[in-house]
């Protein structure tokens, strides 16, 4: 296939579902992977697309697919994350098998976990790990590609690692959550990991202070009926239901 040719066909997918992934081009156009990166990088030069880790997004979504490393957000909303963490943490009950995703919120949480809680934890949060072992707590890390910007495991390999499990709860963090994106994240390789997690609980929380309300991202990687959202405040009744505010365990 002509260069040409694969860059309209890029253009033409993205046109339909705004972000694609490196191996989803690869084997839709049957050509390698590091042919199709190549594109995506030309392809952005020119401002036809966003190149996205992993993978790229359409132009019009050019303006939420930055995020910030874990140093600038751990210092964002500090006192409503430890809210939500207190909560969360308060959720997690003897002989429980859960799941904590990678973030500032979620890494909250552990803060507030019993020592002695008989549960066993995964995680694919590298600071994540050290803290529950740290605190004594049974605790496993999936393998995988780490990701330096959220210290977070991601691709493929975790993809099926976390296909063996079956968690009682999990907790997921989030960059946006909306009526109409549910909840979304600049990543496409983060927001995988956080789709396959979704479909490997039984009890799902949604981990997202009052920042995160009508805000959508990049990718979306599960919707709103998907999981309970713990939150520290909530001011649009059309998320109530699918809510829990930290008031509620005042």
């Amino acid at each position: 296939m002509l260069t040409q040719e694969r860059h309209n066909k890029i253009l033409e997918l993205l046109t339909k579902q705004d972000t694609v992934t490196v191996g989803e081009l690869s084997q839709g156009l049957e050509t390698s992977e590091s042919t199709i990166r190549r594109d995506l990088v030309t392809l952005d030069k020119m401002g036809k697309v966003k190149k996205v880790h992993g993978g790229a997004a359409a132009i019009h979504m050019v303006s939420t697919v930055f995020e910030e490393d874990v140093t600038t957000k751990s210092a964002l909303n500090v006192t409503e994350k430890e809210a939500i963490g207190r909560v969360a943490a308060g959720l997690v009950t003897n002989d429980d098998f859960v799941f904590i995703d990678a973030g500032t919120t979620t890494a909250a949480m552990i803060d507030f976990i019993y020592d002695n809680v008989r549960a066993t934890f995964v995680t694919n949060g590298i600071v994540h790990a050290k803290k529950l072992i740290q605190k004594g707590l049974k605790a496993y890390i999936i393998g995988g590609q780490i990701k330096l910007t959220t210290e977070a495991v991601v691709g493929t390999e975790a993809i099926n690692n976390l296909r063996k499990y079956n968690f009682t709860k999990t907790f997921i963090g989030t960059n946006g959550i909306s009526v109409k994106g549910g909840y979304s994240t600049p990543d496409v390789e983060e927001a995988a990991v956080k789709s396959e997690v979704l479909k490997r609980g039984r009890n799902n929380f949604i981990l997202g202070d009052h920042t995160k309300f009508d805000k959508e991202y990049a990718v979306t990687f599960g919707i709103l009926k998907d999981a309970c959202i713990v939150t520290d405040e909530l001011e649009d009744n059309e998320f109530r239901e699918y809510a829990v505010v930290k008031e509620a365990f005042a």
